[in-house]
């Protein structure tokens, strides 16, 4: 990490850093990859690992290990050797008061009982599986750590989102916990748009990973040619890169405050008042100044 740091004519404050936890189903999409370049080339992360998620059956059965693959290369595409990389549970969890544990959610535990005085965040761009298993194994540690998600639909009324969809069970356990829980869900992480335009003006030039991340947005856009609905032939929105975002600035301004809900099987919330405690539910995402760090941290450390 120094080496690419080097670039940079500043420098953030010891005091100001924090710990970071990344769990990514890295090989579900084409965002994913974004989100976990744009983490590395943060100073302000001291990033303790990164987590291979599972995505589901939908597309293979070997998920978890595609997306372990996934973050390896875009490690090695960055030069980056000093970030350890774990294995994360191959599909979820069976209810919501039984762990899978895996490399993954030790990972949290053992980072989470550090005596360190740097506040950890875990972020989630996938699936809740591995957090779930983390806090149902070892629930102390819930008052030691920050849990932001890229996941679940609008509030109130909740629907359909794929990353909830692919554990619900996970998402219901990480609700009735008390870590502190900072949702993103479907109708904010969907602003951060971008045209494939615009990532070869701004992405593909910087590097062997500008060059990769452009060039797998473009394929995973191709394969997908035949579906009318999605995506919309020239555009994205790099969702998961939201979660990077808020730690980089928390958006003060751009949240509510809410009881954690119920999710039942069709992803609807239910608020039957038995959840007392409250979750931070973002309402909206400040994309320019997302999207501009990105691109500029990008330029400075690959131009």
């Amino acid at each position: 990490m120094d080496r690419i740091f080097s670039k940079y004519r500043f420098k953030v404050p010891d005091g100001k850093k924090i710990r970071l936890i990344i769990n990514t189903d890295a090989k579900n999409e084409a965002d994913d990859q974004y989100a976990i370049a744009h983490a590395l080339l943060t100073q302000k992360f001291i990033i303790k690992g990164i987590i291979a998620a599972h995505f589901g059956t939908h597309r293979t059965d070997n998920s978890m290990n595609e997306s372990y693959d996934e973050i390896i290369r875009v490690n090695e595409l960055m030069g980056v050797t000093d970030v350890p990389v774990f294995h994360g549970a191959p599909a979820a969890i069976p209810d919501e008061n039984t762990p899978v544990p895996s490399e993954g959610s030790r990972a949290i535990i053992d980072e989470a009982l550090k005596n360190d005085p740097l506040p950890l965040f875990c972020i989630f761009l996938g699936p809740l599986t591995d957090m779930a298993s983390a806090l149902l194994a070892r629930p102390e540690i819930a008052r030691r750590l920050t849990v932001i998600w890229i996941g679940g639909g609008a509030w109130p009324e909740g629907g359909w989102e794929f990353n909830l969809g692919n554990d619900i069970d996970a998402a219901n356990a990480v609700y009735k916990s008390s870590v502190e829980l900072w949702q993103v869900p479907r109708p904010v992480y969907s602003l951060l748009k971008v045209s494939l335009a615009e990532l070869q003006d701004r992405v593909r030039p910087y590097g062997k990973i500008g060059e990769y991340l452009f060039t797998q947005m473009v394929e995973f856009n191709d394969m997908l040619a035949d579906n009318k609905d999605w995506p919309s032939g020239e555009g994205w929105a790099l969702g998961d890169s939201a979660a990077i975002g808020l730690l980089l600035d928390e958006h003060e301004f751009y949240f509510d405050i809410y009881p954690a809900p119920f999710v039942d099987s069709k992803m609807n919330y239910i608020h039957d008042g038995k959840n007392k405690r409250k979750i931070r539910f973002y309402n909206n995402i400040d994309s320019g100044f997302i999207l501009g760090d990105f691109y500029s941290k990008l330029k400075i450390c690959f131009g």
